[in-house]
């Protein structure tokens, strides 16, 4: 019966030493952050493709099929720039914070995120 509790995970877990304590914590708190951060920064990827492929839409002007176009009259450009201005800011913004998530998952973790 002894020996039965002497290779007990409890028992084991009692008798770990400061240092392996720290260390277990150390581990678990890492991996918790990298993990996070690996998936802020594909987040921000996906965010920024899906931004592009709809600046990328609003060129596509034939609203209900390839043979229409939309109406010269019907036409707000005005509008037109605004938003695809605003867009632009915005994915000028993602690709900021893309670039720099990734620079800092390298320094902090020493590993590299592959853009999807």
């Amino acid at each position: 019966m002894e020996d039965k509790i002497k290779s007990a995970a409890f028992l084991d877990s009692l008798k770990r030493n400061n240092e392996k304590i720290r260390d277990d914590r150390a581990n678990a708190i890492a991996e918790d952050a990298q993990l996070m951060y690996k998936r802020e920064t594909e987040d921000l990827a996906l965010s920024l493709k899906r931004l592009k492929r709809e600046q990328e839409n609003m060129l596509d002007m034939s609203p209900t099929d390839a043979n229409s176009l939309v109406l010269a009259s019907d036409f707000d450009a005005k509008d037109y720039v605004a938003k695809d201005l605003e867009m632009s800011v915005k994915i000028r913004n993602l690709e900021i914070k893309l670039e720099l998530a990734k620079k800092r998952y390298t320094h902090l973790f020493g590993g590299i995120i592959n853009e999807l």
